[in-house]
């Protein structure tokens, strides 16, 4: 009796030794990048497609925040992740494409979704294996929408203030300026203004939010803030000067009264289109998706906009010339030439 006791105790404690690592373990995974996930930007876009999906379909998961930026940081906490478990690990921002071209040799049983970038090495050579997909947006489209209802809606003194002059906020910023243009030339306006900056970070700094109520207090009546806790600087100077501002990336009008609309990826979206596809057994592997109007991938949140006379049927019609292909916006290489801005504006302060 003594021994078969002590073989029940035996197995209860390796069961509930079992027990205890499998409830530590979590299927789908995320590495945030700079911040938090309830940053009201990226790394909450993202986490919350992970949560809906996860939690719509019974899968664990759990994410990972690194003490740092760098791409030894992210590839340990890549490492922590694997070491509990996960299947697939999701990881927000640009600062990972370097980091996923090594995780996705490294790990090749693990399924990787990098948003807003693909995997490429220190040297910029771009691969993207069958265990990894890359997800960018067209932001030039987003970005256009936002100057074009600007301008329809009354604003002739238009500011960009960008983060770091990166591919995604030039093409915000690109589009934006276009979007303006085209909105002034269907108006019959000729004395359009527009103030052009890349700050050169994506953190609010003192220097960001002088910089905002310098062109507030000159006259700028809108800004479209690109960068991360950038818009923190420029709401917070806007809020001073009775100014406005275009949120990015998510619906900010939470952040301040002062945002109109906001320039939105379909974060959570994509996500959640990624992982419907891997738990299908169809994970698009190798591939490079890019989500534009025509993928409901980009958008303004009109339901919380504060346009005066942009109506929802303005905005309607001209997402569906952008879904159509109907209306042509600068691409990357156009975007190298920042010279080449504002061809039918009266002034273009391209402040360096």
């Amino acid at each position: 009796m003594k021994k078969v006791l002590s073989i029940l105790l035996a197995l209860t404690l390796v069961l509930g030794m079992s027990a205890a690592a499998l409830a530590d373990t979590y299927e789908i995974a995320m590495i945030t990048d700079i911040g938090t996930i309830d940053d009201k930007s990226f790394n909450q876009g993202t986490w919350e497609g992970i949560v809906a999906f996860c939690d719509a379909n019974s899968l664990t998961y759990n994410y990972y925040q690194p003490s740092a930026a760098g791409t030894e940081v992210y590839l340990d906490e890549i490492e922590k992740a694997v070491n509990d478990g996960a299947k697939v690990i999701v990881t927000p921002g640009f600062l990972f494409e370097e980091p996923i071209f090594i995780a996705q040799d490294m790990y090749p049983d693990v399924k990787f979704v990098l948003i807003d970038g693909n995997p490429h090495d220190a040297d910029y050579t771009y691969r993207t294996n069958d265990n990894a997909v890359g997800i960018v947006f067209a932001e030039e489209q987003v970005g256009y929408l936002a100057g074009y209802a600007a301008v329809k809606d009354g604003y002739t003194k238009l500011g960009f203030m960008g983060g770091m002059a990166v591919p995604a906020v030039i093409r915000y910023g690109y589009g934006f300026v276009l979007g303006a243009e085209d909105a002034a030339a269907e108006m019959g306006i000729a004395d359009i203004t527009m103030n052009y900056h890349y700050t050169g970070g994506f953190a609010a700094t003192p220097e960001a939010q002088a910089l905002a109520a310098a062109w507030y207090n000159d006259g700028i009546e809108v800004i479209f803030a690109c960068g991360g806790a950038v818009g923190n600087s420029a709401m917070a100077a806007a809020e001073a000067a009775n100014g406005k501002v275009i949120g990015v990336d998510v619906d900010q009008s939470g952040e301040s009264q002062t945002v109109i609309t906001s320039a939105m990826k379909g974060l959570a979206a994509s996500v959640e289109k990624v992982l419907a596809a891997y738990a299908a057994g169809e994970f698009p592997g190798g591939q490079s998706l890019t989500l534009g109007a025509a993928d409901n991938g980009v958008s303004l949140p009109m339901e919380n906009s504060k346009f005066a006379t942009f109506t929802q049927a303005d905005y309607d019609a001209l997402y569906a010339k952008l879904a159509a292909g109907e209306v042509a916006i600068k691409t990357d290489a156009d975007a190298e030439q920042a010279d080449g801005l504002g061809t039918t504006i009266v002034k273009v302060a391209v402040v360096q």
